[in-house]
């Protein structure tokens, strides 16, 4: 069958930057997806993405669908015919269906009957004849929340397409794709080839492009740029402060990239680097420079789409533009500066936290409250974290921040120290905004976390408290994010000391009468723990680990995280499928009995050897783990525990403990709660599958 290299691109008016990427990958998955579902062979798919085209390149794709035979059954031979052996109307109908007669059906035997079956030889069609529809399902597939129409046609996309490419080869397949006639002509660079180019056949895409000065591939046009900046950073002696998605957003936004680097006064250096930072990465897509301590030299490197013969005259407008913006965060920080944080602290009466809860203000107090009392609980200095949490939020009326929200806490940082708060109060007010997003960083000092859990609890309280608990996808105040990052300071700082439980009282009382919902310690202690699942499984752990130990509900998060990674540990013992299972069965037995649960094991009562037997290695197993349990070593506990293993196995093969004798019985009951309360110190691995 003939092969041939197949391109199709979709030629565009500029694509959203931070789309591009996931578009030209999404368009690629779908049109690869489809030819496959068709049943034409590829041997391999490119994709190309610039600002104006998303295109894909598929090699050695088979120019026609492979021919099949679609086996059609029909009715059963017993209803087909008559009595007399004469085809029923049923088999007629579905003989005249198919366009043959039923002298003309074979026979489908099975081991539950006989049926009519016809096997029909279905001829592949052309690529030629498929292709149009297959990209527009393609394209219909692309994530695009709000498409939109051009001209005077009805198609709809995420940017007005220009042209459509679709080639075989060095054929132009025709057809339809978005209302726009499949050709051969591909866009050029805006400014260098805006004449753009014929192509001559699939497999010169790549290579035409470049001569008409753009680098389709974005893979390619995105190390050219870091390799652009890295040279650059070198002779300037300095290094760029590392931004994945700014480096994808840039390589979006050219189509030849050239690395250009500019410089800045050095009197804005007086302004916290931060700001500055925000406005020439956000602002103007520029990479700044930090020296080898971290502090922000006065130059950028910056991509520009033109290989200009003048680079100079690039240089000193982009110099000229960044000038003004740098001059702002000068001025909002000086300003700023006129007024201390705690002078502010009355003007967050102003902005609202929520309606039921109060202001900005209100929220201050309370996390100021409850970070005492956790500072004091982490053996820390309760001062240090009572003012942090006062002074928080103050940052936020600030016109520094006002300007630049990205800078909210490490603004009142700053601040702070200008202000000759105490050393530790700046620290924490930087530090209770983190985690910001997983993987995040976490406070370093103690004062720091203690706001930051105060924090993120007054949101989750407070809101629980109102009943307004996050649902589906809804979760405006991002609550699962405050959970898991309060989760990770008390996991990942080890503080011991903090229990959730605790933690929410105290919270709770903060609020006064402010919260009306029922139950509200016990649902946010539930959804801090549900939260664990999430975060557990991130990381690998199988979900019935979790569900083992979160059917103990350890409200410790320390405590919590030991018994998961024990856990996780014993499930990979020899012993711990058959201790598992046994102790289902062992629960299973235990949950059938009714009343109070027997506790006591009479020694006299032991009649039989494998039960003698299993009350030994009980005691035996609980005197080995005790000392591990008292010091939280749960996996130590376990491993002990997994002695248990064989007698178990024995007493279960050779004992019945549903005996005729009640005293019996029930002895028997209290050795199997022994044994199921030893594991259930540390979880329930019944659950384990």
């Amino acid at each position: 069958m003939q092969q041939n290299t197949l391109l199709v691109e979709i030629g565009t008016e500029e694509l959203p930057p931070k789309a591009l990427k996931g578009l030209s990958e999404a368009f690629t998955e779908a049109l690869s997806s489809l030819l496959n579902d068709n049943e034409f062979s590829f041997a391999a798919v490119k994709s190309f993405a610039s600002p104006r085209r998303l295109a894909v390149q598929v090699k050695e794709l088979s120019a026609q669908q492979k021919d099949k035979v679609v086996e059609k059954r029909g009715p059963a031979v017993n209803v087909a015919f008559d009595d007399n052996g004469n085809a029923t109307k049923a088999a007629e109908g579905w003989a005249r269906g198919n366009g043959i007669t039923v002298a003309d059906a074979e026979r489908l035997v099975t081991d539950k009957g006989e049926w009519l079956l016809y096997k029909a030889e279905v001829k592949g069609q052309p690529l030629a004849e498929v292709l149009p529809d297959l990209v527009n399902q393609a394209l219909k597939k692309l994530p695009i929340p709000k498409p939109m129409r051009w001209g005077n046609g009805t198609a709809q996309f995420i940017r007005p397409v220009k042209t459509v490419t679709m080639m075989f080869g060095d054929a132009v397949i025709a057809g339809t794709v978005l209302d726009v006639q499949a050709g051969n002509y591909i866009q050029g660079h805006r400014f260098h080839a805006p004449q753009g180019a014929t192509l001559a056949h699939a497999d010169d895409y790549e290579t035409t492009l470049e001569k008409i000065w753009v680098i389709g591939d974005f893979d390619k046009r995105r190390q050219r740029i870091v390799e652009g900046i890295a040279s650059l950073a070198n002779e300037l002696n300095g290094q760029v402060i590392e931004d994945n998605d700014l480096i994808d957003e840039v390589t979006a936004l050219v189509e030849w990239p050239i690395a250009l680097s500019a410089s800045f006064d050095k009197k804005f250096l007086a302004v916290p680097k931060e700001p500055l930072i925000v406005t020439m990465k956000d602002d103007q897509r520029y990479f700044p420079l930090e020296d080898g301590k971290g502090n922000l030299l006065p130059a950028f490197i910056f991509i520009t789409n033109i290989e200009s013969k003048d680079p100079a005259q690039i240089i000193s407008g982009n110099e000229k533009v960044v000038r003004p913006r740098l001059a702002d965060a000068q001025f909002f920080f000086e300003t700023d500066k006129k007024t201390t944080l705690a002078a502010r602290v009355d003007g967050l009466g102003n902005i609202l936290f929520q309606k039921q809860l109060g202001s900005i203000k209100d929220k201050s107090a309370r996390i100021a409250q409850v970070a005492a009392e956790i500072a004091k609980q982490l053996e820390t200095d309760a001062t240090v974290a009572a003012r942090a949490g006062l002074l928080c939020k103050a940052d936020l009326s600030s016109q520094m921040v006002l300007e630049f929200p990205e800078t909210q806490g490490v603004m009142g940082m700053h601040y702070a120290r200008h202000d000759g708060e105490a050393k530790g109060v700046a620290e924490a007010i930087f530090e209770h905004y983190l985690p910001r997003f997983s993987g995040d960083d976490l406070p370093a000092t103690k004062a720091g976390a203690a706001v930051a859990i105060a924090d993120k609890l007054d949101s989750l309280v407070g809101i629980f408290g109102i009943g307004q608990v996050p649902k589906g996808d809804r979760d405006p105040f991002a609550l699962r994010r405050a959970a898991i990052g309060l989760l990770r300071i008390i996991v990942e700082g080890n503080y011991r000391s903090l229990d959730l439980e605790k933690l929410v009282d105290v919270s709770i009382d903060s609020f006064g009468a402010m919260l009306t919902a029922d139950n509200v310690k016990a649902d946010v202690v539930d959804f801090l723990l549900g939260r664990f699942r999430a975060w557990y499984q991130e990381q690998g752990i199988a979900v019935d680990v979790i569900q083992a130990v979160l059917a103990r509900r350890p409200t410790s998060p320390v405590d919590f995280d030991q018994r998961v990674h024990a856990v996780t540990a014993f499930r990979e013992l020899p012993e711990a499928e058959a201790l598992a299972a046994a102790n289902k069965r062992v629960s299973n037995i235990l949950a059938k009995v009714e009343g109070q649960l027997p506790q006591v094991v009479t020694d006299s009562l032991l009649s039989e050897a494998p039960e003698k037997d299993l009350a030994k290695a009980i005691i035996a197993a609980r005197d080995a783990s005790s000392a591990a349990l008292q010091q939280g070593n749960y996996a130590d506990a376990l491993k002990a525990l997994a002695a248990l293993q064989q007698p178990v196995d024995v007493f279960f093969e050779n004992v019945m403990v549903n005996a005729d004798d009640d005293a019996v019985r029930q002895n028997r009951l209290a050795l199997l709660n022994q044994l199921r309360e030893l594991f259930l110190q540390i979880a329930d691995i019944s659950i384990l599958n």
